[in-house]
């Protein structure tokens, strides 16, 4: 492809990078792009949040400025957007890409007014209640839509034009399957040499449905003979607590394992056999959980709930997930796992890495995000 004499500026804008998540997704999308012909600029509203030296880091240009108002009352509302698109028409960028997970459209208007394309990635399955107008407008107002999943474009935009699949992506050079050569690093959390693992990551809020993984594996105590639990996420709130409470009123509390939070959680996904994610189908629920695909792509044996998202993603694996909030169908999943010996599982682990390779890279993301900028 010939070079552009100009090249296409891309102004990402996220609330803050208090939590890396999806601060992460944006940065890694902004520094893949293809740098021949596009621009990539970051604008969030406050410096805080330990992510926000690493973006920093990245040498793409960031603008920290409040991008977003409240419209009501209308009259005031409208006027800051107006003020917010002055802001825009100076950075001057040709597409806004929007990480808000909320149902603002606040930013897509001041967009509008400044005449710069507006696109956004809906990250959730959220759209109902006092936020469905919200979203509707916000939807309306965008040039493109970027859907993480396919229930969404059939459940909330079925009659858009403009909408493009465009699921979560793992970089295959950081998630990959690792032998663990020594078991010292796991040592403090009560974790021995010859102990299995089934994990658990996620962000520990109730829509994940953790207890009933906890349940599940307390109902296999004779079978999980060998197995470890390990729950990695920040406890401290108050599911969180309850998860602790929980556990510690089962007769072998010791082998269900909580890590807190923690920033780099390779080790412990190649230290494990078997990944479960029992998100429930209700709420938020989620868009393209990105930690499903680290530990199909670190090899491990998945099992998950089926739900928007986890769906697409375990296409062509029936076998692995279960009916959402239902203890006896995940309690069923997770008996056939742990009954598997080491190498059964690492080969259930292989087709899940092909798969990975084959449809959810980091690369595979990055290419449709620009196909998305080029139609616009």
């Amino acid at each position: 492809m010939a070079r552009r004499s100009k090249k296409i500026k891309i102004l990402f804008t996220i609330p803050n990078f208090d939590t890396a998540g999806s601060g992460k997704a944006l940065l890694k999308v902004a520094l893949g792009l293809n740098k021949d012909l596009f621009e990539p600029h970051i604008c969030c509203m406050h410096k805080k949040g330990a992510f926000f030296k690493e973006v920093e880091k990245s040498g793409i240009p960031v603008h920290v400025f409040e991008y977003t108002t409240l419209m009501k009352p209308y009259v005031k509302g409208i006027m800051r957007c107006f003020q917010i698109s002055r802001v825009f028409k100076k950075i001057n960028p040709d597409i806004i890409h929007s990480f808000h997970y909320a149902a603002d459209y606040s930013e897509a208007l001041a967009a509008k007014l400044a005449g710069i394309k507006w696109v956004y990635t809906k990250k959730n399955m959220n759209w109902g209640g006092r936020s469905k107008n919200g979203w509707l407008l916000r939807s309306k107002l965008a040039t493109r839509i970027l859907a993480q999943n396919t229930d969404m474009i059939s459940e909330f935009f079925s009659k858009f034009n403009s909408v493009d699949l465009v699921p979560r992506g793992v970089d295959i050079n950081e998630f990959f399957p690792a032998e663990v050569n020594s078991n010292k690093d796991f040592e403090p959390y009560g974790i021995l040499e010859n102990d299995r693992l089934i994990i658990c990551v996620a962000n520990l809020v109730p829509v994940k449905g953790v207890e009933f993984l906890i349940k599940a594996y307390m109902r296999l105590q004779q079978k999980t003979d060998g197995w470890k639990l390990l729950i990695v996420g920040d406890y401290n709130n108050d599911y969180g607590k309850s998860l602790l409470e929980l556990a510690s009123k089962q007769i072998e509390s010791k082998h269900i394992v909580f890590t807190g939070k923690v920033l780099n959680v390779k080790g412990f996904l190649h230290r494990s056999e078997i990944f479960v994610l029992p998100t429930l189908d209700k709420g938020r629920k989620e868009g393209s959980p990105v930690a499903i695909l680290e530990g199909m792509s670190c090899g491990l044996n998945v099992i998950a709930s089926d739900i928007p998202g986890i769906r697409d993603q375990l296409k062509g694996f029936p076998n692995h997930i279960f009916k959402a909030g239902e203890l006896d169908a995940l309690t069923e999943r997770l008996s056939i796992a742990v009954k598997n010996s080491v190498i059964e599982n690492r080969l259930k682990g292989e087709a899940f890495v092909k798969h990975v390779h084959n449809h959810y890279t980091l690369k595979h993301e990055i290419q449709h995000t620009e196909a998305v900028y080029l139609k616009c």
